[in-house]
C-alpha cells in the first residue's frame, strides 16, 4: 500500500530533526579542529573554526523550533546536547586558545585562570533553570570564545587579558539578566539585525589576521557595547529581574 503525502511529509520532517541533532553535534567537531588549529599555531584557522560553532549555536535552535525536534525525535534531550556541545566550543576551547597563544601568564597562574572560567561556567550550565522563562541569560553568558577574540584582537598582554576573564567569571555569579539575542522579545528585530551586522563586520577581522583593522573593530564593539547596554537597562526598568528573583546563574 502506498504511503499517504501526510506520512511521506511525517517521515521527512523526522528526518529533517535528526538532521538538526546531527548539525547542533557538528559544533563539537568544529571545537575539535578550533583546538587543533591553536595547538599548532594556526590561530586564525582556529577562530575560524570557532565562528563555525557560533553560527552553529545561533541557528540551530530556530531549526529544531521549525521541525517540533522535541515531538519527532524525543528519545533526544536536545537541550542536553546543545549544552555538551556549547561548553565544549563556548569554553573549553577558548581556554585551550588562550594557553596556546600565550594569552595568560605561564605557568600555574595561567592555569588557575582558565580553570577558574572553566568551574564557573560548569557552575553556570549546569543551573536547573538554564534560561529564564522570558528568555535572558542570568549572569554573564559563557561567551568566552568570543572575549578571547577581542582580547587577542587587542593585543593586551597576559597580566591584563588574565584580568579581564577572571573579572569575566565573576560576573557569572552576579545575578543580573544579559539579552538572549534571538529569542528576548524586547527590541528583538533590532537585536537579530544588528547581530547580523556584527557578524559581516568580525568575520572579515577573522579573515584578516594578523592584520589590525581599527574601524572594523570599533563597529564590531558597537553591537558588544549594545548588549550590554541593552541588558542593564532592562535589568534598570525591571528591579524583580534585577535581583536575581528569576533564578540562579545559568548559560
Amino acid at each position: 500500500m502506498a504511503r499517504s503525502p501526510q506520512g511521506k511529509s511525517d517521515q521527512l520532517l523526522t528526518a529533517c530533526a535528526w538532521g538538526v541533532h546531527l548539525y547542533t553535534a557538528l559544533g563539537a567537531a568544529f571545537g575539535l579542529l578550533a583546538i587543533h588549529y591553536a595547538d599548532v599555531g594556526r590561530f586564525r584557522a582556529s577562530f575560524l573554526a570557532m565562528a563555525a560553532t557560533i553560527i552553529i549555536d545561533s541557528s540551530d535552535g530556530t531549526l529544531a523550533r521549525a521541525v517540533r525536534i522535541r515531538e519527532r525525535v524525543p528519545g533526544i534531550d536536545g537541550a542536553l546536547l546543545d549544552n555538551i556541545v556549547d561548553y565544549l566550543t563556548f569554553v573549553i576551547v577558548p581556554m585551550v586558545f588562550v594557553m596556546r597563544a600565550g594569552m595568560v601568564p605561564a605557568g600555574w597562574a595561567g592555569l588557575g585562570v582558565v580553570s577558574l572560567v572553566a568551574i564557573a561556567s560548569a557552575y553556570q550550565f549546569s543551573q536547573t533553570a538554564a534560561k529564564t522563562p522570558d528568555h535572558y541569560y542570568t549572569g554573564f553568558p559563557s561567551y568566552w570564545n568570543i572575549a578571547v577574540f577581542y582580547l587577542y584582537y587587542g593585543r593586551l598582554g597576559p597580566t591584563a587579558n588574565a584580568t579581564v576573564l577572571i573579572a569575566l567569571a565573576v560576573m557569572v555569579f552576579v545575578p543580573i539578566r544579559y539579552i538572549y539575542p534571538s529569542r528576548t522579545v524586547t527590541l528583538r528585530p533590532l537585536t537579530i539585525a544588528y547581530g547580523i551586522f556584527w557578524g559581516a563586520v568580525t568575520i572579515p577581522m577573522v579573515l584578516a589576521l594578523p592584520s589590525f583593522h581599527p574601524i572594523l573593530l570599533y563597529l564590531s564593539l558597537s553591537y558588544v557595547a549594545y548588549y550590554f547596554a541593552v541588558s542593564l537597562l532592562l535589568n534598570a526598568r525591571n528591579p524583580v529581574a534585577r535581583a536575581g528573583q528569576d533564578g540562579p546563574p545559568s548559560i
